[in-house]
């Protein structure tokens, strides 16, 4: 966005109460706003201002530079709901480059919160606005208490079936709509329910999560292996937890994972923090859409899905903090993803080959870094007894953008 647009925008939380429920400085940012931006529903909250200019967002919302514009150098206020910087049009701001002044209000998450009577930290918030609903899979495990920002009145049906679906049928789920107003009300009932009838549509959705899960899952490196639909291209669980291991996932940080297969790796970087970000690189069509069904069973339905071959399909990414390469390496690959690495990134390839083990040997004797050979061997049965049954050696090269 352009610097000229809005040097300062003012954006007010405003709750489900209205106007009667601003404190004295949010009120003194509306009256002396001369154009007054919002949803239809917080515009009708506010009562009118002689002179003052009102306007509702475009639908769908996109670029807002071309709005802003139009009144460059006016005191311009944007109403929002309750917190604006949670998953609020405060973010949105933000992220295209208008600078903000936040008036915050009582948030839904804290009226829910204070409703069911849970601690802050007893509790993780997700939001479901605009969001693909698989992501709730993530959060999943007994015990857990779930505030959930819901799309619609649909939600709770939709939410309830991926409960039911991953063995939580018997969580406590309690719809909270129009917190704050006087039309405030709250329906409860269990995952079991299909949910459907009159629901509130602007609602906050609270799960207790309760039962035994269908597949054993973990946000540590290595789920087992049957937790992924493949073909037999899966890196293995063991393989898995040590790439990952050296990737070092953390908030904020993209991962390329190269000739992705099942999804394994993509998949589990995600899932170790929701603000890690991901793409999988895959030239085959028919395991492109098996990543893309993993992601979404596993609750990381955000991971990108590129089809194409690499290095071909890598040009047009951002530069990743992290690389995985699983297969089909080349002298050319490495080169590309190493040149690619963001400062101080890390690079992680395996290979099973003779070729493919002196190239990485040839690689760590140029860059360094750390060279492994990893055996794994499973006890199965073996006539009357048990035997070790061994999976291909793997020689993995660990290579950081700092080193030599």
């Amino acid at each position: 966005m352009d610097a000229e647009v809005g040097a300062v925008m003012t954006v007010v939380g405003i709750g489900a109460d209205g106007w009667r429920g601003l404190g004295d400085a949010a009120r003194a940012r509306v009256l002396g706003a001369a154009v007054l931006l919002g949803c239809e529903r917080h515009l009708a909250l506010v009562p009118p201002v002689d002179g003052q200019v009102r306007r509702a967002w475009p639908r769908p919302m996109g670029d807002l530079t071309p709005l802003l514009q139009e009144y460059d150098g006016l005191a311009v206020v944007a109403l929002a709901s309750g917190d604006p910087l949670l998953s609020g049009i405060a973010t949105t701001l933000r992220a295209q480059g208008v600078e903000v002044e936040v008036v915050p209000g009582v948030s839904s998450v804290a009226l829910a919160r204070a409703r069911m009577r849970w601690p802050a930290e007893s509790c993780a918030v997700l939001t479901l606005v605009g969001r693909d609903p698989d992501a709730v899979r993530r959060e999943l495990a007994p015990g857990r208490r779930l505030l959930v920002l819901s799309s619609d009145e649909t939600t709770p049906a939709v939410v309830a079936g991926l409960l039911r679906e991953e063995g939580f049928a018997a969580s406590r789920m309690a719809v909270l709509g129009d917190l704050g107003s006087t039309d405030e009300r709250r329906v409860d009932g269990t995952a079991a329910e299909l949910w459907r009838g009159d629901l509130p549509r602007l609602h906050v959705l609270a799960i207790e999560v309760v039962g035994a899960p269908a597949t054993v899952t973990t946000w540590a490196a290595g789920l087992p292996d049957e937790a992924f639909e493949h073909d037999g291209q899966l890196t293995k669980r063991d393989l898995r937890a040590s790439a990952l291991s050296r990737l070092a996932p953390r908030p904020g940080a993209l991962l390329w994972d190269v000739g992705a297969g099942a999804g394994s790796i993509g998949i589990e970087w995600l899932r170790a923090h929701p603000l890690t970000e991901a793409v999988a690189i895959e030239a085959d069509p028919e395991r492109a859409a098996r990543v893309r069904r993993n992601a979404a069973r596993l609750g990381v339905p955000r991971l990108r899905v590129v089809e194409g071959r690499a290095p071909d399909a890598l040009a047009d990414l951002s530069a990743p903090d992290a690389v995985f390469v699983g297969g089909g390496m080349s002298e050319a690959l490495l080169a590309h993803c190493l040149a690619a690495l963001a400062p101080h990134g890390r690079l992680v390839a395996h290979g099973v080959t003779l070729e493919t083990e002196q190239l990485l040997a040839a690689a760590y004797q140029r860059q360094g870094g750390e060279l492994t050979r990893i055996a794994v061997e499973h006890a199965t049965a073996l006539g009357g007894m048990t035997g070790w049954t061994p999976l291909r050696t793997v020689t993995q090269w660990t290579c950081g953008k700092e080193a030599r």
